[in-house]
């Protein structure tokens, strides 16, 4: 768990289980997109692109553009430790809530995150293993919650000021 968020329970899903799945995107008038799954972290980062820029023509306000970064950026990282970590990408959605985006990425594993030393034992540099502390730094609350069939999904909400 990230050490800024301890809470372990995730809110309730956004579009129901009997919802079929989505062509690609289906956005819907709440401001929420559900993406076929696999994904790939490119078409995360679209899918939050997407639902942000709608959301600021619909208000009339102007996109913070470092706020969106950091929420593509999460994205990216959820969606790619989802698939070099989690076993593959087995839901993916993006809701529009105050005050930000809320990215939800379920995978098939059970293995909770975790953030790796930046050296190993023999005081070498290793390669990779900041995206879950990046996780942690950009969203404001961060959620893991095991999965009724197996798996879990971790949800993150990136504030958009």
């Amino acid at each position: 768990m990230c050490r800024e968020h301890r809470t372990e329970s995730a809110p309730k899903p956004s579009v129901s289980a009997g919802t079929p799945p989505a062509s690609v995107h289906e956005p819907s008038a709440v401001g929420r997109c559900r993406l076929r799954c696999p994904c790939r972290p490119a078409d995360a980062r679209r899918a939050v692109e997407r639902a942000v820029d709608a959301r600021c023509r619909a208000t009339g306000t102007a996109c913070d553009q470092e706020s969106v970064a950091d929420a593509l950026l999460v994205a990216s990282e959820l969606t790619t430790n989802a698939i070099l970590h989690g076993g593959g990408i087995t839901d993916f959605r993006v809701d529009l809530v105050e005050p930000g985006v809320r990215v939800s990425v379920s995978d098939r594993s059970d293995a909770l995150p975790v953030s790796a030393e930046p050296v190993d034992l023999h005081g070498r540099r290793r390669i990779g293993g900041l995206g879950w502390p990046i996780v942690c730094r950009l969203a404001r609350d961060v959620r893991v919650t095991g999965l009724p069939s197996g798996g879990k999904c971790i949800t993150a909400v990136v504030p958009l000021s």
